[in-house]
């Protein structure tokens, strides 16, 4: 199924072995991992196509878990290594978990919109997912724009507001707005932790020597500059107490913390389209390194911490977002914008997120056999 920018294979966890290792064997071999082309599975050898998503019954021992209607694994493929990253939560592909409840009966239709609540067992964590349903089947056609997808779909939302705090404990894991991390190789850089969706990191445009207008293709050319990101992430990682030794955040945690190059609203040319995204259509603008290169659009759980971010007083988002009176903060990435809807409130000791929401759209792609070599 693809969910928004990203394509997944999804499984049920019935389907899979019960001993962990071989159910990893299974996976990998399915992908076509590891291998860079992929070329002996179905993956897409890109990481935005090389994801995982396995269905299973809601938990009878969760308290969170309470009205859910099933649990959503997600996994993050490793292409050239034969791993697979449990840590992180996909925002594209859980759209596309709303859509598989519905079509595979484990959630009733129900017009006009169905909501579908998935316990994520990554972040141990509630989505709520509204889907369009029309005659008693999900609608993949419609005029929603999702920049990075051919077409228009039908507008699935997806709301993260219980996912902050899952992966660190705290929506700001240090306490601050703004945290100084001293970079093996660069020195201080002040950045912005922040936790919801997925931990991420973000830090100035500007205190790396960018616009932040750049195509995801330039800063890939720079391998310093990109080896200067992941040791950035890396010591942001372990200051979030994700990691031991932030020298290994590539191997012990690849796909997050994702990291966010943050700069104010600016013309800038679309990769993909050739058009110029004026200053005046984006509340900031932002570039996102995942899985070790810069993203081609950005990432769903990115775009909600993101807004959040935006609205939380003195970090680095906020510092350089638009001030706007709505909830919906629009973000320029390199193939357009983003936008989300973001409520927060304040609390006596520290904030309250109310509202977290993606717009994605989803589609069933292929259903079928694969086959697995017995060894």
């Amino acid at each position: 199924m693809r969910g928004g920018t990203s394509r997944a294979v999804f499984l049920r966890e019935a389907d899979l072995p019960v001993d962990a290792a071989e159910r990893t064997r299974v996976i990998l071999k399915i992908f076509g991992s590891p291998d860079r082309r992929q070329i002996d599975g179905i993956a897409g050898a890109d990481p935005l196509t090389s994801k995982l998503a396995i269905i299973g019954p809601p938990p009878e021992d969760e308290p969170r878990a309470t009205g859910a209607h099933l649990t959503y694994t997600f996994g993050q493929v490793e292409i050239e290594r034969p791993e697979i990253d449990w840590h992180s939560l996909c925002g594209n592909i859980s759209a596309a978990v709303g859509a598989f409840a519905i079509q595979e009966g484990m959630v009733r239709a129900t017009e006009p919109v169905t909501i579908v609540r998935a316990f994520n067992t990554n972040l141990r964590r509630m989505l709520t997912i509204e889907v369009p349903v029309a005659a008693g089947r999900v609608v993949e056609v419609g005029g929603y724009v999702v920049p990075g997808v051919p077409g228009t779909g039908a507008r699935i939302l997806i709301d993260f507001a219980d996912t902050a705090g899952a992966a660190t404990g705290a929506l700001l894991p240090t306490g601050n707005p703004v945290d100084r991390l001293d970079i093996p190789g660069f020195g201080e850089i002040e950045a912005s932790l922040v936790d919801i969706g997925n931990a991420h990191v973000f830090v100035r445009a500007a205190s790396l020597g960018l616009a932040g207008t750049e195509s995801a293709a330039e800063i890939d050319r720079q391998p310093q500059l990109r080896a200067l990101l992941e040791r950035i992430r890396g010591v942001a990682a372990h200051r979030m107490g994700m990691i031991p030794d932030p020298s290994r955040s590539a191997v012990l945690s690849p796909a997050t913390p994702l990291l966010g190059i943050i700069s104010a609203p600016a013309d800038y040319t679309d990769d993909l389209t050739g058009r110029v995204v004026g200053a005046g259509e984006v509340d900031l603008v932002s570039r996102l390194m995942f899985m070790q290169q810069m993203h081609k659009t950005y990432a769903g759980t990115s775009t909600v911490c993101t807004g959040v971010a935006a609205r939380l007083d003195g970090t680095i988002v906020h510092q350089y977002a638009r001030r706007a009176n709505g909830p919906t903060v629009r973000i320029g990435h390199p193939a357009g914008m983003i936008e989300t809807e973001t409520i927060v409130g304040r609390l006596e000791n520290g904030w309250q997120v109310h509202r977290a929401t993606l717009g994605r759209t989803a589609r069933r792609i292929l259903e079928g056999r694969a086959f697995v070599p017995a060894t």
